[in-house]
């Protein structure tokens, strides 16, 4: 069974696509078709299941047209509309980055040093310079704290235990307060 540890989110399904069971799928991440993996993993009903691609083919720069095998119907196509597809983490490698896009950061814990500065909830990618959105959470409350995504501050990542360790500018996180 894949869990969510397992995976990160690449997009979403919006709807069948001709009569011969196709899907458009929205993506933020176009990592399928820079990494060898047979397969997307589509959430039908809470549960993640892998869908073995049979071909696709790009609509514009953040739409896919996606021919999955054993659905071959608009109606079977029709029941994955709305599903949101996640890429497995395995295929990704370690020190492969340039393959990865932001979002598979999703999920990781921010540590400035030795000390945690909190989870990382989104990817703000409005501004030239990306910043991780951290929830940094301190009892019972929690903020959002901007850092920057830039790699000169990023001193580790352990990709198994989802840890990004940083060696972030002194007063960066003070001035977020």
């Amino acid at each position: 069974m894949i869990t969510r540890e397992e995976v990160y989110k690449i997009g979403k399904i919006t709807k069948p696509h001709g009569l011969k069971g196709e899907v458009s799928i929205n993506f933020d991440d176009d990592i399928f078709d820079r990494v060898d993996c047979p397969y997307l993993i589509c959430e039908i009903d809470g549960i993640l299941i892998p869908f073995f691609i049979e071909e696709y083919r790009f609509k514009t720069d953040s739409s896919v047209l996606v021919k999955f095998m054993d659905i071959d119907s608009s109606e079977q196509a029709q029941q994955l509309a709305g599903s949101v597809v996640y890429f497995e983490n395995k295929y990704i490698k370690e020190g492969n980055q340039e393959e990865v896009s932001l979002n598979y950061f999703i999920g990781f814990t921010i540590m400035d040093g030795d000390k945690e500065i909190g989870e990382i909830c989104d990817i703000d990618d409005n501004t030239e310079n990306w910043l991780f959105v951290v929830e940094n959470k301190k009892g019972n409350s929690s903020k959002e704290i901007l850092i920057p995504a830039h790699e000169e501050f990023i001193t580790d990542i352990d990709h198994q235990n989802k840890i990004i360790t940083m060696n972030l500018p002194e007063g960066l996180i003070n001035i977020n307060e």
